[in-house]
């Protein structure tokens, strides 16, 4: 007997998988840290992520770890059958950078463990008939390349990442036909090197609270980004120039809130603007003209790097295509009151941003602590704008996602009619950007499993299915929402 479809009263307009293109993709994403589990096995070694959790407990909401996480190291098997009962094209997942490098490069050593669990993974999801979706960087740097060199601080990292993606390529490049090489840049480099809030932990947050702490918010998140931004460009030289007899495509992932303007001032607009040049712009703008937003270059002024005309040409359009991360938005307002002694990565745009505008939220949110304010005209909104400012790229929503706070109790969390609402109406918005002749090609949500939420650790959960993270089962239970995706996907 079929599944009853989830109630669907509310639905503002029918939408079907039916009501996208063919061979439009639909997945459901991850990442290593996040999922594997298996941290201390098999020949893998610390990340920077391992070493923030274990050193520094109390900057995770819970004091928890990935260590086991949801254990898909263990049990990618029964998630591979998740994924092919739901119904979706194709999976998004990350390599585990010192699983397969222990020591973080090619000299140290390959770890033949780790190349074997990937190569069983793959191979698993093309049986399936599931596309693998390849992050070869997800945040987790060999804590080997931190210890030596300070990791994305120095430009060493750039052939040493080279090395590691050409690694995968050569490994399973023959199945994998979607890499990305970085996600999310502008996360790691501002809440890794400006706020301090996650690995490797530097930045100015914890200062605040006298913690000692090294780093420098005004400089070190801008000469993190120019690495990952050369890294990136190098790759993709690599991958087109030596693995192009492998048909693949290669592009990077990229997040970003929508703003909208405090109040209909000059100086709110422009604010609007700017808050989107130091998120979206600081990563696209080079990889489309060549440089860094002149808001950017006004702003940041000598503390921004600068490309050499050799990586001008080599970063100018190094993508094939273009993921898009996307969650929420934001209102932005004016701060003419910067202190110009004490720069930040954060402050320097010049513009205060919050969910809220007058105690009321741009959107619905499932509390009022959280920072998901639901708002789903703002992805539209930056699909044209992408298409309008960017040169109309091949665009995949690699996340996009609802969260939940943890809870005792488990029927609520299954009965999870948020997320639902949240997916389906980014999907009606998303199509409407399609209509709007915007070159979308596929869709993944954040997330497959409830897993461990980085800084947030397993307060929150994000998944379409259910873990008993409780219980210490580790049980996969389908949420609601993973009923409405089976329903959708069958349409």
């Amino acid at each position: 007997m079929a599944e009853e479809a989830p109630d669907s009263s509310f639905i503002p307009r029918i939408i079907r998988r039916s009501t996208f293109p063919p061979g439009f993709v639909f997945g459901c994403a991850s990442s290593a840290y996040q999922y594997e589990g298996a941290a201390f096995e098999y020949g893998r070694t610390p990340s920077i992520w391992d070493t923030f959790t274990h050193l520094h407990p109390d900057r995770i909401d819970d004091g928890s770890n990935a260590d086991v996480t949801v254990d898909q190291y263990h049990r990618y098997l029964e998630d591979v059958d998740i994924i092919k009962k739901l119904g979706f094209d194709a999976y998004r997942f990350s390599i585990s950078w010192s699983r397969v490098l222990p020591k973080g490069k090619l000299s140290g050593g390959v770890n033949q463990e780790g190349i074997d669990y990937y190569n069983r993974l793959i191979n698993d999801l093309l049986s399936k008939g599931i596309e693998p979706y390849v992050t070869i960087f997800h945040w987790d740097v060999p804590q080997a390349l931190e210890d030596e060199y300070l990791g994305f601080l120095s430009e060493r990292i750039i052939n040493d990442y080279r090395d590691f993606a050409e690694l995968c390529f050569k490994k399973f490049g023959d199945r994998v036909k979607h890499w990305i090489t970085f996600n999310e840049q502008y996360i790691f480099a501002s809440y890794g090197y400006a706020t301090g809030l996650f690995a490797p932990g530097r930045g100015s947050f914890w200062k605040l609270l006298d913690c000692e702490l090294k780093g420098n918010p005004g400089t070190e998140p801008y000469i993190v980004g120019h690495n990952q931004i050369l890294a990136h460009a190098l790759t993709v030289k690599l991958y087109k120039s030596k693995y192009e007899y492998q048909n693949g495509q290669i592009g990077v992932t990229l997040n970003t809130d929508w703003y909208v303007p405090y109040s209909s001032s000059e100086d709110d607009k422009k604010a609007t603007s700017r808050a989107l040049d130091f998120s979206l712009g600081w990563f696209l703008h080079p990889l489309v003209y060549g440089d860094y937003p002149a808001s950017m270059r006004e702003l940041v002024k000598e503390r921004l790097p600068k490309f050499t005309e050799d990586e001008v040409t080599l970063v100018k359009g190094s993508y094939d295509f273009l993921g898009i991360n996307y969650y929420t938005a934001n209102y932005a307002k004016n701060n003419p009151n910067v202190d110009p002694n004490k720069p930040s990565q954060v402050t320097d745009p010049h513009a205060d941003v919050s969910t809220d505008r007058d105690g009321v939220s741009i959107g619905p949110k499932v509390s009022d602590e959280s920072w998901l304010a639901v708002y789903p005209k703002g992805l539209r909104d930056l699909m044209v704008h992408i298409k309008i400012h960017y040169e109309d790229p091949i665009i995949y929503i690699t996340e996009n996602g609802y969260l939940d706070y943890d809870s005792s109790n488990v029927e609520k969390q299954l009965m999870d009619l948020g997320r639902v609402k949240y997916h389906q109406e980014h999907l009606i918005k998303l199509h409407e950007s399609m209509e709007a002749g915007v070159k979308v090609k596929g869709y993944f949500a954040w997330t497959l499993l409830d897993d461990f939420e980085w800084s947030r650790g397993y307060t929150m959960r994000f998944g379409i299915t259910y873990v008993d993270f409780k219980n210490k089962t580790l049980e996969r239970i389908p949420k609601l929402s993973s009923k409405w995706f089976t329903h959708f996907l069958s349409s």
